[in-house]
């Protein structure tokens, strides 16, 4: 699923998310009679792009959200609108191969999320929407291979943590130039932060978003970023949450403050905050939030080459601790039972090469007191040590595990050792936590190396430890996997320079990574 771009293909990346505006490009897909019935709407109705998402050898989700006010709401009309949809084997739409007509409800912030049926494996399509006599952005995705397919490759890039009043996000420019076929967001979308003029862009608004319409219009504000829009608008994505969709470190039910907030007024926040974060992503209906309650753990195949187990590491987790006495106790769970059991039978029964774990917060050990004893970041795997020493034994009886995280900011790449007490104990895995898009800008360099240098020794399991801003691109085949961590010079303007930090591989049935 790699290689060099066709011409048309180069063509389309460089254009990014072109918008189709011609009146004739429109006849060719929507009969006159129904142009003449349509209610107009405003300019700028599809300004928050396109996207899609979740790829299965014969479908993919199509998204998009009609916005011209995206700012304030959204700006539609209380009503429903029918929005057409197009899918063609060409970016041109002269082989059109499904075509229909979506509801955008207002109940959803007039949302449009279609899952196409029928499709061949391991294709890429082009795709539109029309609605009240406006043409959408064209997009492009690519469904995933055969069930059976065992040969080939996958190219995947991870990324995480896009803090808009970080930095710009220019790492997805890089990122586009790269073509994955998949790209995978473990978390932290949005921040809830609220707006500070200290950094080179502003958030929205007055305040942290609470009710609904302010976190649609914060994920507005984000969906408008160039580079973030032409990514999406250029392979299709598989997403999951971490805190700051939210709030930061919440846990359960359990906000980070629960002197600030009652349990009723964070039951209503995670309600608003799902809602809107199911409008703007690229997910099946399965994903439609029950009230405070969203359901985004699932399996994703890649043919016989890849299976992707995406975790939910926030709804079902047991509050944060706070010393290293009680991240020892065994009644801690990250997972819940029910998500464990899951994610277990996913691992033991698969048929794929790679086994992948996409998990939002880091796995391997990181212990940030120099020589004797342990201190952990508790809001981390580290903070579960039963559970995660538990799930790593489980490793050991697994076929090519890899994790891939977030949350850090940073770039740290370990082996995933059966009993980290132990530093000869057996290596049982890999893990590959992405840095942010743009979360910490441009980080001192300096400063960091003098912080985490000195604990390399209490850390031998790590690889690569870097605070770049970027991103992970990984090219899996059969006999192992190659790894890129790319990197820009900054983010704190709109155009960044990017590079290859780090190149890595993992080879098949040999657990663990090395730096090539």
């Amino acid at each position: 699923m790699t290689g060099a771009p066709s011409p048309d293909r180069r063509r389309f990346l460089t254009t990014g998310a072109a918008v189709l505006t011609a009146a004739a490009s429109a006849q060719l897909w929507l009969p006159a009679s129904a142009q003449a019935a349509e209610t107009p709407l405003p300019d700028g109705v599809f300004g928050l792009g396109v996207a899609s998402g979740d790829p299965l050898p014969d479908g993919i989700v199509l998204w998009t959200r009609l916005a011209p006010d995206p700012l304030n709401g959204g700006g539609m009309p209380d009503t429903v609108v029918p929005v057409a949809w197009e899918i063609a084997e060409d970016e041109r739409f002269r082989k059109p191969v499904r075509r229909g007509t979506a509801h955008a409800r207002p109940e959803y912030g007039h949302s449009v999320h279609v899952d196409v049926r029928g499709l061949r494996p391991g294709r890429a399509y082009w795709y539109r929407f029309r609605a009240g006599g406006r043409i959408s952005p064209t997009g492009r995705t690519r469904t995933a291979p055969h069930p059976h397919a065992g040969s080939g490759s996958l190219r995947l890039a991870l990324a995480s943590c896009q803090n808009w009043q970080h930095g710009y996000f220019t790492p997805y420019a890089d990122m586009l130039a790269q073509d994955p076929d998949v790209v995978l967001f473990v978390g932290d979308y949005i921040y809830e932060s609220t707006p500070s003029s200290a950094g080179p862009r502003r958030h929205e608004g007055t305040g942290e978003p609470y009710t609904l319409t302010q976190y649609r219009n914060r994920y507005a504000q984000y969906r408008s970023d160039p580079d973030l829009a032409a990514m999406h608008a250029n392979a299709p994505w598989v997403v999951t949450f971490d805190d700051h969709e939210v709030d930061n470190d919440w846990a359960g039910q359990v906000p980070q403050d629960p002197d600030k907030q009652s349990h009723d007024a964070f039951v209503a926040r995670l309600t608003a905050a799902f809602q809107a974060y199911y409008e703007h992503m690229p997910v099946r209906a399965t994903a439609i939030p029950d009230g405070p309650h969203i359901q985004m753990y699932r399996r994703l195949e890649f043919g016989r080459l890849a299976r992707l187990n995406v975790l939910d590491t926030r709804q079902f987790r047991s509050d944060q601790v706070t010393s290293q006495a009680a991240a020892e106790d065994p009644s801690l769970t990250m997972l819940g039972a029910a998500q464990k059991q899951w994610l277990l039978d996913g691992l033991h029964r698969s048929p794929a090469r790679w086994n992948l774990v996409a998990s939002q917060i880091m796995m391997a050990e990181t212990d940030i007191l120099p020589g004797e004893g342990k201190l952990w970041y508790y809001d981390a795997w580290d903070g579960y040590q039963v559970e995660r020493n538990a799930l790593l034994d489980e490793f050991a009886s697994v076929r090519n595990p890899v994790v891939l995280s977030g949350d850090r900011h940073l770039t740290m790449i370990s082996d995933l050792k059966k009993d980290f007490a132990d530093p000869s104990s057996d290596v049982v895995g890999a893990e590959f936590v992405g840095t942010s898009i743009s979360s910490n800008g441009d980080q001192d360099q300096a400063a960091f190396h003098a912080q985490f240098d000195p604990l390399k020794p209490d850390n031998p399991h790590w690889k690569v430890i870097d605070a770049h801003r970027g991103y992970h691109l990984f090219d899996i085949r059969r006999d192992g996997i190659d790894a890129r961590v790319r990197v820009v010079d900054t983010v704190v303007r709109p155009q960044a320079t990017a590079g290859t930090l780090a190149t890595l591989r993992v080879e098949a049935d040999e657990p663990g990574v090395r730096v090539v």
